[in-house]
C-alpha cells in the first residue's frame, strides 16, 4: 500500500528530525495577553496595583510587562523574568514556592491566597522559556 506524498513527506521530516511550525503550533504557543495578563489580573494585581506595594510591580493588564520582564528583583540577584529562562526568573520561583532556595525571602505568592495550580504555574514557565513575549 502506497501512502499519500504528504504523509510520506511528514513522516520523512520526523524521522530525519525537522520539526516545522505551523498554524496549531503558533495557536499553542505561549501568549503574554491571552495567558498570562490573566492569571495577573486575578491572582496577582489586587496586592500589586500601583507598584508601590511589597515587590514594587504594578500587575495590573497595562503595566505587568513593564513590571517583570528584564527588570530586577528587589530581593535577589535575578531578574523578576528573565527571557528564555524560567529558572533564572524570580517570578517562577515565588509562584512555586522555591524562591528561598533562590536566595529570596517572604512568602510563597500569592500570599493571601491558594498557590497557582500546576497548568497555571506550566503556563507561566512556557511563556518564558519561549522569551517572555509581549504578544
Amino acid at each position: 500500500m502506497t501512502r499519500p506524498r504528504s504523509i510520506r513527506i511528514a513522516a520523512l521530516m520526523l524521522l530525519g528530525g525537522l520539526v516545522v511550525a505551523g498554524p496549531a503550533a503558533a495557536a499553542d504557543a505561549p501568549s503574554f495577553q491571552r495567558d498570562i495578563v490573566p492569571l495577573l489580573k486575578n491572582r496577582c494585581a489586587a496586592c500589586h496595583l500601583t507598584g508601590e506595594e511589597p515587590g514594587g510591580m504594578a500587575l495590573h493588564p497595562g503595566g505587568a510587562y513593564a513590571s517583570l520582564v528584564g527588570m530586577p528583583s528587589e530581593e535577589v540577584a535575578l531578574k523578576r523574568v528573565q527571557p528564555g529562562d524560567p529558572a533564572g526568573s524570580y517570578l517562577l520561583h515565588k509562584l512555586k514556592g522555591t524562591h528561598v532556595e533562590a536566595g529570596g525571602v517572604g512568602v510563597r505568592m500569592p500570599m493571601d491566597g491558594p498557590p497557582l495550580n500546576g497548568a497555571e504555574i506550566a503556563r507561566i514557565q512556557a511563556w518564558i522559556a519561549a522569551g517572555a513575549p509581549r504578544n
